[in-house]
């Protein structure tokens, strides 16, 4: 019986399908026409007997290909057994099989798909088993990918809402009024994600300093490269530690608009990074921030304080002072190597 298009669909796994031929093609073209399919979508074809004896053989390749394509010849020995066993399972009841096979190489493990059905002849009866290979290590590889990188993204995601929490947290804390507590988290919520941006532009790999503090005081003052003095050291800070140092300028950024440099015309900031050694240790990285301020007391503790001393020295492992006398205002934090990397 000759399949149509609107019965195709209808075919169930293993039943014959006989495709019919327009009268000027032979079979000879149409045999041509499946092993061209064959070798471009790389799938190998295999037909034994019931006695497992290899009756023909179509497009073998590593680690498929020999002259006897036995598998014993060919893969591990627990491989070989377990698709051995399939087949004759295959052979006996006459259900197809499917088993996925990872094979070791030179180069790693490769993996495959197999597909095993049983031959019927015209009575019913098994006359043999088709195996079919198809190798899928490219699409693993994609998958395990893709896998390791949803964990990263699932753990950097509680990393974030656990800086999002300790924000709210903080700024709850020290605010007097729900208005007050509302702008001042806005804001932060608004530094710790143009920072984001910076890390998820980047592949997750980080953020460049300068233009991270460019990004934050940018926020602003309308003109950042006069109001911001860059100088020293540009080093990569990891994802954390741009998140973290993103957070500590902007809050020195805000109270520099409130009360410090950033609120005169003519004011601006100062910014040097220097990477300093200790006594066998790595480079470790010394980030001051200063400015000319107002002359006047030092404001009471609020959350910007508590996260420039505190919060985001911790968070670093690092240490940070915060030291406003008179009219100078200079933070100093100290960033230990494990936070960046230098080109």
């Amino acid at each position: 019986m000759r399949s149509t298009a609107g019965d195709k669909g209808d075919k169930m796994h293993g039943e014959e399908e006989v495709i019919a031929m327009h009268p000027a093609e032979s079979g000879m073209q149409l045999g041509r026409a499946l092993l061209h399919a064959l070798h471009n979508a790389g799938i190998s074809v295999l037909y034994q007997d019931r006695e497992m004896k290899t009756v023909w053989a179509r497009n073998m390749r590593a680690p498929w290909a020999s002259d006897t394509a036995n598998e014993k010849d060919l893969l591990p020995p627990g491989q070989a057994e377990r698709i051995n066993n399939a087949k004759r399972k295959v052979v006996e009841s006459g259900q197809a099989d499917r088993l996925e096979l990872s094979i070791p190489a030179s180069n790693g493990v490769r993996w495959f798909h197999v597909w095993i059905d049983a031959d019927r002849g015209d009575a019913g009866d098994v006359q043999g088993v088709v195996t079919t290979m198809v190798e899928t290590t490219e699409q693993k590889h994609r998958e395990q990918t893709l896998k390791t990188l949803l964990r990263e993204v699932s753990h950097r995601s509680k990393n974030l809402l656990a800086i999002i929490q300790s924000i709210a947290t903080q700024t709850g804390r020290y605010s007097e009024t729900l208005g007050d507590f509302l702008t001042r988290f806005r804001g932060r919520l608004q530094s710790l994600a143009s920072s984001q941006d910076l890390v998820t532009s980047s592949n997750w790999r980080g953020a460049a300093l300068h233009e991270l503090v460019s990004g934050q005081v940018g926020r602003y003052s309308a003109d950042p490269k006069r109001s911001l003095r860059f100088e020293g050291e540009n080093p990569y800070l990891n994802p954390n530690a741009a998140l973290h140092i993103g957070l500590a300028v902007h809050e020195l950024a805000v109270n520099s608009v409130s009360y410090g440099a950033l609120s005169r015309p003519d004011g601006h900031v100062e910014v040097r990074a220097r990477l300093e050694t200790a006594a066998a240790e790595a480079p470790g990285l010394s980030l001051t921030w200063s400015e000319t301020i107002g002359a006047g007391q030092r404001n009471k503790k609020r959350f910007g304080s508590v996260a420039l001393e505190r919060v985001v020295p911790t968070s670093l492992n690092g240490t940070a002072t915060l030291d406003i006398r008179a009219n100078r205002l200079e933070y100093r934090l100290m960033v230990p190597h494990g936070n960046f990397e230098t080109d």
